[in-house]
């Protein structure tokens, strides 16, 4: 196997890493011969747009062929999405983007003639809808093979408080099993091969902080159309510290899903909810993957927000299937979720997918935040609240993350906690409180 190979390396041999002999495939002893690279031809494309040009369909092929082909330095590709964002992809470029991302991989296909699937486009912490509407959608016999990402800018993605339960790295071949077992499953969409050079865009996205709308709309519709979807659920929450601020930048935002999405002939709806704060109590991956558990056992103390939201997306997805008349979605949702259905259709597609063992407790080290006067909560900032999560370790430490104790509305007395931070090591505890002292991401109204 290529990663137990011994190589022995003269001071005039060449040794090619692991990687090389992957993309290559190529075993131990093979002759190989070495040439200077040439700069990717589709380069000339990329400076056109840095430049402000309008690229067309072939300039996106040649961009995402070179990408695949691992012609792109990271650097290279940072310029690629930095001119992206900065001088934004109108509606055509964003459809020609993301049908050349669609065909840089694999594309599956069910046989059937609705497959469910939804996505939140971000910017609120604890937003694990996810994760509570695939087992309510799929004990209700909808096919909803869930393909998700890991955290770009947030404190954890899908995935990665999905991997608190059970693997998320299936094979196409384990992924279609499950799939047709469960009616559904949540897994990370990088293993399966589905819109590779969107997982290698991410790879260089993540540590820039990169999330631009053009490229977060071909991110999201070539990922669900590789996976096979009919029927897409966009959720799009808007508040002051979300990723989207103002209700016209939501609409557009909308029109701009609706287009593309008729373009590639994919039924699409597109909800605009309240992100003015978190959803949930926990802000990481433990913190996050308690919460759901807590909703899917009907737990008396389990956040209602995250309850109810998960119930309404699940509740217009049902709604998808023709012998489900409008406005009954919401009631079958909440049925299949009280009756412990969804439960455990959840624990059979954990079982399936391999479960791990579990354990909610967060962080050893762990400090309170607390009021410093009396009043009533009246914003949490979300951006902040990531942030803090974030340096704290998470998502990369699962337990690190903050855990709430109050949300707005709440009333506080001075020197109540509002909030808890966990981290697994003193360096990012540390950093964190640090942070918090900075500015704690509260305000509180006085009395």
């Amino acid at each position: 196997m290529w990663w137990m190979m011994t190589l022995f390396v003269t001071p005039m041999g060449l040794g090619p890493s692991e990687q090389a002999f992957r993309q290559l495939n190529v075993h131990e002893k093979c002759l190989i011969s070495v040439e200077h690279a040439e700069h990717p031809a589709s380069m000339d494309a990329v400076r056109r747009k840095i430049n402000g040009e309008r690229l067309t369909l072939e300039d996106f092929m040649s961009i995402t062929q070179d990408i695949s082909e691992s012609r792109y330095s990271k650097m290279e590709m940072a310029a690629f999405l930095v001119a992206s964002g900065q001088n934004n992809l109108d509606r055509d470029e964003v459809y020609f983007l993301t049908l050349a991302m669609l065909q840089s991989g694999h594309r599956l296909n069910w046989g059937e003639s609705l497959v469910a699937d939804k996505h939140c486009i971000g910017g609120i912490t604890g937003n694990r809808t996810s994760m509570l509407v695939v087992p309510i959608v799929a004990a209700h016999g909808m096919l909803i093979p869930k393909t998700s990402s890991r955290a770009i800018t947030s404190p954890a993605g899908t995935a990665d408080t999905m991997e608190i339960f059970s693997k998320v790295n299936l094979s196409p071949g384990k992924l279609h099993d499950i799939v047709r077992k469960q009616r559904g499953c949540l897994a990370w969409g990088g293993t399966a091969q589905l819109a590779p050079v969107d997982d290698i865009l991410i790879s260089v996205e993540r540590p820039l902080g990169i999330d631009s709308q053009g490229q977060m709309v071909a991110s999201i519709l070539s990922k669900k159309l590789a996976a096979g979807s009919t029927h897409l659920l966009i959720d799009i929450p808007v508040g002051p510290t979300a990723k989207v601020r103002h209700m016209r930048q939501a609409l557009s935002l909308r029109k701009l899903f609706e287009f593309v999405g008729d373009q590639l002939n994919i039924h699409l709806e597109v909800i605009i909810t309240d992100g003015r704060q978190p959803i949930g109590r926990g802000i990481g991956p433990t913190l996050e993957a308690r919460d759901v558990m807590m909703v899917l056992e009907n737990n008396p103390k389990a956040p209602e927000d995250l309850r109810q939201k998960s119930l309404a997306l699940a509740g217009r997805i049902i709604e998808f299937d023709p012998d489900v008349r409008g406005g009954q979605g919401y009631a079958i949702a909440r049925d299949i979720l009280d009756s412990g259905r969804a439960r455990t259709k959840m624990n059979a597609i954990i079982k399936d997918q391999g479960a791990h063992t579990i354990d909610f407790t967060p962080g050893v080290h762990c400090f309170e935040v607390k009021a410093n006067h009396s009043g009533t909560v009246s914003a949490i900032d979300n951006l902040q609240m990531a942030k803090i999560a974030r340096i704290a370790g998470a998502p990369i430490d699962k337990k690190a993350g903050v855990d709430l104790v109050r949300k707005t509305s709440d009333t506080v007395t001075k020197g109540d906690a509002i909030y808890r931070v966990h981290a697994e090591f003193m360096s990012d505890f540390e950093f964190a409180k640090k942070l918090v002292l900075q500015n704690d991401g509260y305000t509180i109204n006085k009395k």
